[in-house]
């Protein structure tokens, strides 16, 4: 019988990859991580061939029955749909477009990186729409001048951004034969402000009273309040606490962000003082008992939240809670460094807390961990945040470990 997008929709992954058919050849192949793919079977010239017609949710069912008649028309013609779209894909290869290029850097080297997926998505939102379809040979220094100033005319910052990813993606296409030479080396970016942000006592007293779960004067998603605060007790990158895993906390009470996900792409041990495990611990009520990461996405099940979720929250409402001036929530996390150096804790220690890289030759031979001094900082963090917003010391600070070895 003929598939429906119900169906589809409700088929789920098993132990082995298997094949659901559609009919006359067409099948959509279900992998054992959850992928769907559309695959076509067909015999021609006495042999057995198979051809992947795209992924499904990209390719929904009805263009895929579009792509499988067209493919069906050609072995009825004596024409062999998989030979012809593998010549097609090394025609691509040889010279790609732009969208070809992406594809083939995101592949090789950006998915790779921590900040990947967002530095992907600006190239596919302000490059692709214009370039997409064009050969990456056929950009020149031109082009990219005018497209970074048409971003720059609403999105400073994010010009700059968007060209750097530009260069270094035009800089792979040269290191991988696409190109002879990156039209876009030596390209400069405009001078940019240094972000100096921190919030005052006040504005953190207002944050905290709204980041309560039950005050509903920010009405943004609950796990969102809940990461803003990790972030303001931690000082890790609003990307790094999104991400949290409940994997990656120990029962000794560290945070263990893998080297894959943080900045420096270096292992990072973060100290969780009591005041932050009792807010991880809010998070599990919506996590679920299965679910992987400790600050869930509110519309993608068992994924994180995102970093842009958080900005875009504290974008639509900071007037609402009084603050005079904007702010992000990466000023929370240059909030906590400054407060560190007011309450005198050493600078390499609070650098270490941030997860900064030690510089010059006490990188190479400084190879201390620092772990108990981490420790001390923050929780001495804790303690005038407690003073600041109003919030007395936990008597039973110690359930919250528990509840994280249990969890």
């Amino acid at each position: 019988m003929a598939l429906s997008d119900l169906q589809i929709k409700k088929l789920v992954p098993r132990k082995a990859r298997f094949e659901v058919s559609d009919g006359q050849g067409l099948s959509i192949r279900i992998m054992p991580t959850g992928t769907k793919t559309w695959v076509f079977r067909y015999m021609i010239d006495g042999t057995a061939r198979r051809m992947t017609l795209g992924p499904y949710p990209t390719i929904p069912l009805s263009e895929a029955r579009e792509l499988h008649a067209k493919a069906m028309q050609e072995v009825e013609r004596g024409i062999d749909p998989g030979i012809k779209q593998q010549e097609a894909k090394a025609v691509r290869k040889a010279a790609p477009t732009v969208a070809d290029l992406l594809d083939e850097y995101w592949d090789m080297e950006l998915k790779a990186t921590p900040s990947g997926k967002a530095r992907k998505r600006m190239v596919e939102r302000d490059a692709l729409p214009a370039w997409g379809k064009r050969k990456a040979v056929t950009i020149t220094r031109r082009d990219a001048v005018l497209l970074v100033d048409t971003v720059r005319e609403r999105a400073p910052i994010m010009a700059n951004r968007l060209q750097g990813v530009l260069v270094r993606m035009f800089n792979f296409a040269a290191e991988r034969g696409i190109l002879e030479h990156s039209p876009l080396t030596g390209m400069k970016k405009k001078p940019e402000k240094a972000c100096t942000r921190v919030l005052t006592n006040e504005e953190i007293k207002l944050l905290w009273q709204a980041l309560d779960l039950d005050n509903m004067t920010m009405d943004i998603y609950r796990v969102s309040k809940l990461a803003l605060k990790t972030i303001l007790l931690t000082g890790q990158r609003p990307g790094e606490v999104c991400g949290m895993a409940w994997g990656e906390i120990d029962s000794t009470g560290f945070w263990n962000i893998p080297a894959e996900r943080t900045k420096s792409r270096e292992a990072q041990r973060v100290p969780l003082t009591d005041m932050a495990l009792e807010v991880i611990a809010q998070a599990r009520i919506y996590s679920g008992e299965e679910g992987r990461f400790v600050f869930r996405s509110s519309h993608k099940d068992n994924e994180p939240m995102t970093a842009h979720a958080l900005s875009r929250a504290i974008a639509r409402h900071w007037q609402e809670l009084g603050f005079s001036a904007k702010w992000t929530p990466h000023d929370l996390r240059r909030t906590l460094r400054t407060r560190l150096a007011e309450i005198g804790i050493d600078d390499v220690v609070a650098e270490r807390v941030l997860g900064h890289k030690l510089q010059g030759i006490m990188a190479v031979y400084n190879r201390h961990g620092y772990d108990a001094e981490k420790r001390q900082a923050l929780d001495q963090w804790a303690k005038k945040l407690r003073q600041i917003v109003g919030v007395e010391e936990l008597d039973q600070g110690k359930i919250f470990h528990l509840n994280m070895r249990t969890g």
